[in-house]
């Protein structure tokens, strides 16, 4: 099943190229705001998937290009990405430590929105090709062998960084936390669609051009083990999302008037722009060509626009 949010944050069932309205289906769930409904709704989904079944197989569908998509769990309590969590198609010699870092969830954006870079002197802004796991229930130190059963669903989700702000050192905060840094979506596809995660192709295209293209088999640190640690530090909420992190060979500038689109085998297709007010500019090389041709650092410089050198 594909849940998401749509117009006016109507929750909805996403079949082939309709969407159907179950808000007044689960409209009893206890909440604040429509916003609020999709983490009430994974809370309970074992008592309540029924009657989203049926309201999923008996009400009238929209077509989807008619509306508007939104995030779909607009409100996470927490965001937690995985750092450096990809063996670099076979380029790292050995396996990095495993390590993550929060993202606010005011960041967040979905489908069809737009990622604003702001005006900070950044290095670089990239945006990183990820598999995020949406959390079904409380996990507070899950072991690897039952940490699948956390999983609720699967969507899409770029992690947007402004990089090489000062002061040098810890600065994840500020590099990662900006508003629409963090895009979600189009849907959530719950996890009994989706029988190895394990084994996911993941591309990411900006203007038409794939940039990224990798799969969710080189990861580091797999799944089980990315839950049984992240649950080791804190206690994950239904709701919450977990980034399973990216191939970095493939990163590369964001720029004012790119299109985005990031594909991941059996989830969907998130779709944003991006916008920079100061037109800066980059060369439209990724890492892996920039290094390959002998450039220093882990990036191009910037070549125009407000901050350039």
């Amino acid at each position: 099943m594909k849940l998401c949010y749509f117009n006016d944050y109507r929750l909805g069932v996403a079949k082939g190229d309709q969407v159907v309205d179950i808000t007044d289906a689960v409209k009893e769930i206890p909440h604040l705001h429509n916003r609020d409904l999709i983490i009430g709704l994974i809370d309970r989904w074992d008592a309540w998937k029924g009657r989203v079944e049926k309201a999923a197989s008996e009400g009238r569908g929209l077509p989807i290009k008619d509306v508007r998509l939104r995030p779909p769990v607009p409100k996470p309590g927490n965001i937690v990405c995985m750092a450096v969590n990809y063996m670099e198609d076979g380029t790292l010699k050995e396996k990095p430590m495993i390590n993550a870092f929060h993202k606010a969830a005011t960041a967040v954006i979905g489908d069809g929105d737009t990622m604003v870079l702001p005006d900070v002197p950044a290095t670089i802004f990239e945006g990183e090709a990820e598999l995020a796991l949406v959390i079904g229930k409380r996990a507070t130190r899950a072991s690897q062998g039952d940490a699948m059963k956390y999983i609720f669903g699967y969507t899409c989700f770029i992690d947007g960084s402004a990089r090489g702000l000062p002061p040098p050192g810890n600065v994840f905060f500020q590099m990662k936390s900006r508003d629409t840094f963090a895009p979600i979506g189009p849907w959530i596809v719950t996890a009994d669609e989706i029988a190895d995660p394990q084994n996911l192709g993941i591309t990411l295209e900006n203007n038409g051009e794939v940039m990224q293209k990798f799969n969710t088999n080189d990861m580091a640190h797999h799944i089980p083990r990315c839950i049984e640690w992240a649950s080791s530090i804190h206690t994950l909420e239904p709701g919450d999302i977990l980034a399973t992190g990216t191939n970095h060979r493939g990163l590369h500038a964001f720029m004012d008037g790119d299109k985005i689109e990031l594909t991941i085998d059996k989830v969907g297709t998130l779709k944003i722009d991006v916008k920079d007010e100061h037109k800066r500019r980059w060369a439209r090389t990724t890492r892996s060509q920039h290094k390959d041709k002998g450039g220093e650092g882990p990036h191009t410089p910037q070549t125009g626009g407000k901050y350039a050198k």
